[in-house]
């Protein structure tokens, strides 16, 4: 894309944002000579490389290039026969260990980031150089002794040279017959010579070579002719280390050369992956996501969708999201609204993210944005609010537009602010209009921002052309730069002057002047935001009246479902129970039988424990699964189910009949009411006569001696009254009953406190309360049983 095309829409601003996340020079470089590709393969890869990187550093958030360095700079020098200095190799060598660390981190979880582990095999860490330069150099960075076996001779010969002049000086400057001459007595260094210092005034009583002389001139640096000879073997020996250090880098040098192209791969590698964790970062900055590259189809072309988009170089604690989608249903959007009332802000956030997209960069807005990969993205815009203050003439508008619709075609996006400006303003709108049916012609999707009601008309009109609107508040006087779509803007300037105290008969008088058809158009904008704005009102209420019922539905479904489960825990948990008490009554059976044939026992005894085998029997069999009820043949699927039906419910193995319906079925189950589906029932046919007859008293449980779902203690005695409450719950609790009714009367509230009382202190009861006023009220109490 061309760089006269991205200027306006600040994309470098972007891109310097972007290099201030990169880790040394080589990835800098990349990231501020980014540009947006036009091919969706390439798209999608940079994308893909992006997500993994931001993944990668949320797991691995200490791995980074390290201390890598762009050092392709060493390598040049090495092709051309240069040498590379001692400090440099370091350099080198840290780049090199950088690329084989993050290539072994990258590659052991390769298999859950493919695209960094692809980059990551060019990373060739060239073990050759990097032991060569091991083995040189030691741990501080200086280089060894045994660097070479040549360099380890000449640097013992020089530290034995060297000791030499130490001693024979030590004993110069510690001599009575010198030590007076000297400023201090002190051994030090001049030119590489080994000197001390002397009195000016004492110099003939010294012999010697003068090698320097103090600022002052005080003092003497003096190597005595006793210790030339051997400052001149020291001198040699320096020499020669020299050399053998040349030589030495020389071969490094050589090494590197031949080594110069992978090294160069590595680096390029590097600054590849450093280049994907700074947009990790970056994205990270911006709570940015990755966009949906939206590749279309033959049912619906691409089209781009952005939800709550913000612009990346905006203040995010002040900036106002916006939302819009071009080229589904249309493909120009006119934006009309005041002066800095954010439509210029819109351009550009919708031309950077594209940008952004197409180069591999995460966008800030919500989940769900999508972009097509535009051919080009092509920006007028008359840019007052850039930084470059630049003002523009008509001409000099036109000209950049003509150049735009000549390279431009359907796979463009194309962003004019203030079309037509700039000149007479019917020429201009007729301008404007021309231009957008061209590009209706065309198919190539616009954003158009504009002043023109002509515009406003045209849009409001044609197909394939939608209004949109920069909201203003009239209250304020102060844009609130929020985006509306399919609502044309006003310019309020009436409004604004009555407001700001302008006479009202001036404000007339404009209104007059303006004419008869443009104050219609108003007049038709103000009808439309009204109805837009009531009709969103009643979509939130409807939403949240739906979002209540689904709530209260599921609720119900899950009591119903909690209450299937604890019913169907305590008939299993009683079927056990009993199977056990009958394997032991047949074995005590059959231990008395033998005590009877061997006369320990009477005839009576072993009938009487029959009679108990034969009351268990028939217990444990009324506790196996009973079949269901009989059923009759519903009703058809289709027919619509009314208040007065009757269903069948099959977690409940039950008969109800519907007393109300709203978003769920309210069925009357016995003495209960409870919440359904229409999934949960099934219509019974309403024409049939052998329909089963629903309860309006119990329900109908499984023959498993239920003693009912209510007990009546109305007119008793509170000791008969407690003993058979007590005896109903252990009964209804081994039936495996969820609720039960407590029928205590209301009359002075005695019977009704001691019933309460009992069933707060029982451990079969969880919980209690009064039954609703049409299910008796203050006389009678529902109690929730436990679940064994």
């Amino acid at each position: 894309m061309k760089l006269e095309s991205l200027r306006p829409l600040e994309y470098a601003q972007v891109r310097a944002q972007l290099a201030a996340h990169t880790a040394f020079s080589a990835s800098e470089i990349l990231a501020r000579e980014l540009e947006p590709s036009k091919d969706t393969a390439v798209v999608l890869t940079l994308q893909q490389e992006t997500t993994e990187a931001r993944k990668f550093l949320d797991q691995h958030p200490q791995i980074s290039v390290g201390s890598a360095r762009d050092v392709r700079a060493l390598t040049r020098t090495a092709r051309v026969g240069g040498m590379i200095q001692a400090f440099e190799f370091l350099e080198l060598r840290g780049t090199l260990l950088s690329a084989r660390n993050l290539r072994k981190n990258i590659l052991r979880v390769a298999e859950n980031f493919p695209r960094l582990a692809f980059i990551a095999e060019s990373l060739n860490d060239s073990p050759r150089v990097i032991d060569a330069i091991g083995h040189v150099f030691n741990e501080n960075g200086e280089i060894a002794d045994d660097a070479s076996p040549e360099l380890a001779r000449i640097r013992r010969e020089l530290r034995i040279a060297q000791q030499r002049v130490m001693d024979r000086l030590q004993h110069f400057i510690t001599s009575s017959q010198y030590a007076k001459h000297l400023q201090e007595p002190i051994i030090t260094q001049r030119e590489g010579r080994y000197v001390v210092p002397v009195r000016a005034e004492a110099k003939g009583r010294i012999n010697g070579i003068v090698h320097d002389a103090s600022a002052s001139g005080a003092t003497l640096f003096i190597e005595p002719f006793a210790v030339v000879e051997l400052g001149n073997r020291v001198r040699e020996l320096t020499i020669q280390e020299q050399r053998e250090i040349d030589r030495i880098l020389r071969e490094l040098t050589d090494l590197v050369g031949a080594f110069a192209d992978d090294i160069d791969y590595t680096v390029e590698a590097l600054a590849q992956l450093d280049l994907a964790f700074a947009k990790a970062k970056y994205a990270a900055q911006l709570q940015a996501v990755a966009p949906v590259i939206d590749v279309g189809s033959r049912e619906q072309p691409a089209y781009l969708e952005l939800i709550n988009a913000r612009h990346p170089l905006l203040d995010p604690e002040t900036v106002v999201p916006i939302s819009l989608e071009l080229q589904r249903t249309f493909s120009i959007l006119i934006i009309t609204g005041p002066n800095t009332g954010g439509k210029t802000v819109t351009l550009k956030t919708v031309g950077l993210l594209a940008l952004m997209a197409q180069s591999g960069l995460h966008i800030p807005a919500q989940e769900g944005s999508r972009l097509p990969v535009y051919s080009g993205i092509f920006a007028d815009i008359g840019d007052e609010q850039s930084i470059a203050q630049s003002l523009s003439t008509f001409s000099g508008h036109l000209k950049n537009i003509i150049t735009i619709l000549r390279a431009a075609d359907s796979n463009s996006l194309l962003l004019f602010d203030e079309l037509g400006a700039g000149t007479d303003p019917v020429e201009g709108a007729a301008l404007a209009r021309a231009i957008v049916e061209n590009l209706l012609e065309r198919k190539i999707p616009a954003l158009i921002a504009t002043h023109y009601a002509e515009l406003k008309a045209f849009a409001h009109t044609t197909p394939g052309v939608q209004n949109a609107s920069m909201e203003f508040d009239i209250e304020t006087l102060a844009p609130t730069y929020r985006l509306i779509l399919g609502l044309p803007g006003r310019s309020n300037a009436f409004a604004i002057a009555a407001r700001l105290g302008l006479e009202r008969a001036l404000v007339e008088r404009a209104r007059e002047n303006v004419g008869k058809s443009n104050e219609e158009l108003e007049t038709l904008l103000a009808q439309l935001k009204k109805a837009r704005e009531e009709t969103a009102r009643e979509q939130s209420r409807a939403a949240a009246a739906r979002e209540n019922a689904e709530r209260a539905a599921k609720q119900a479904r899950r009591e119903l479902s909690d209450t299937q489960r604890q019913r169907g825990e305590i008939l299993r948990n009683t079927r056990e129970q009993a199977r056990a008490e009958l394997a032991a009554t047949r074995a005590e059976l059959s231990r008395l039988k033998r005590e009877w044939r061997d006369g320990s026992l009477t005839r009576d005894e072993v009938k009487r424990a029959e009679s108990d085998l034969d009351t268990l029997e028939s217990v444990s069999e009324s506790l196996q699964a009973p079949p269901p009820p009989r059923r009759v043949d519903t009703a058809p699927a289709r027919e619509r189910i009314v208040v007065g039906d009757q269903v069948y419910v099959p977690s409940l193995n039950q008969y109800g009949q519907v007393v109300g319906i709203g978003s769920d079925l309210v069925v009357q189950i016995g003495a209960f009411r409870m919440n359904l589906a229409p999934d949960q029932v099934e219509l019974q046919a309403r024409q049939s006569a052998q329909t089963t007859p629903v309860s309006q008293t119990s329900i109908v449980l499984p023959d498993v001696d239920s003693p009912g779902m209510e007990v009546h203690l109305r007119g008793m005695r509170a000791e008969d009254a407690l003993e058979l409450l007590e005896k109903y719950l252990d009964r209804a609790y081994l039936a495996g009953l969820p609720y039960v009714r407590v029928v205590h009367g209301k009359g002075t509230g005695t019977l009704r406190k001691l019933a309460r009382d009992f069933l707060q202190a029982s451990p079969l009861v969880t919980s209690y309360e009064t039954a609703e006023p049409s299910e008796g009220g203050d006389g009678v109490t529902i109690a929730k049983l436990a679940v064994r």
